[in-house]
């Protein structure tokens, strides 16, 4: 499960989404998050998902890649739609012993793991085509006018790309310290959720000491090249607007209204 986790990991090809301006992507994810709640039906659900598929095909991410990290979430999405299946109160179309499944039960969790899954999706899409400078450089640009208010934007985007950084080599970490301990005859394969889970409980301790030194080494090197926040810190290459970003904007404009529209329609 732990394997499968792809956010916060770069996907390298050459792409129209790509090359886009950090920001734009950083648009995209938080519209298209709004999109998922303004519409609420059949028909809304299926034009965000090819709203979606659009995109997946533009950024030539690889669909059996993003579908790969849907498996770590298989449980938080069965926890979300037990919850509104069997809670949810409505006509009862299923009774056995103090279990309940109603239809509007029914109809929000179908809606939940829609919502769930597209989110994730999409916001996994952002980290696969953007590096973590990228992203960081985005997120203080796009959020530089709260500079005024003294909000430290470019610590908040440091933060982040450091988090998106270790990511992956937590993984990595995970999977040396798996191999490691299934050669002294751990079972990480065998038995149901609940076995598997007891079995990751011996991870913990090595992998929170792998953490907690990579994170020291890591303030050690920052404080030995003089790094003392954002102030006074110029770009190598400084953000900038291309034709490509505003037709980008354009075109996820577009499909916000239109899915407002949509939504209101379907009412």
């Amino acid at each position: 499960m732990i394997r499968d986790i792809t956010l916060g990991q770069y996907y390298a090809a050459d792409s129209v989404i790509h090359k886009l301006d950090p920001r734009v992507k950083l648009a995209f994810t938080l519209l298209y998050i709004v999109s998922l709640y303004v519409g609420n039906g059949v028909f809304c659900y299926v034009y965000a998902a090819a709203f979606l598929a659009f995109v997946i095909v533009l950024s030539k991410v690889s669909v059996r890649f993003m579908v790969k990290g849907l498996r770590s979430i298989v449980f938080l999405l069965v926890l979300s739609a037990a919850f509104n299946l069997f809670l949810v109160d409505g006509n009862v179309l299923v009774k056995f012993w103090i279990i309940r499944i109603t239809d509007k039960g029914l109809q929000m969790a179908a809606k939940m793991v829609i919502r769930m899954v597209f989110l994730i999706m999409g916001s996994s899409l952002m980290t696969l085509t953007t590096t973590p400078n990228d992203l960081t450089d985005g997120l203080e640009k796009g959020l530089g006018f709260l500079k005024v208010i003294r909000v430290p934007v470019h610590e908040i985007g440091m933060m982040m790309s450091i988090a998106l950084r270790f990511i992956p080599i937590l993984i990595e970490e995970v999977n040396k310290i798996m191999k490691a301990q299934m050669a002294r005859g751990a079972d990480f394969e065998t038995g149901g959720l609940f076995k598997k889970a007891k079995a990751m409980v011996p991870l913990l301790i090595p992998l929170f000491i792998s953490a907690f030194r990579r994170a020291s080494d890591l303030a050690l090197a920052m404080e030995a090249r003089c790094y003392h926040g954002g102030d006074g810190r110029t770009k190598l290459h400084p953000l900038k607007y291309h034709t490509a970003d505003y037709i980008a904007y354009g075109i996820l404009l577009f499909y916000l209204g239109s899915m407002i529209a949509l939504g209101i329609l379907v009412k």
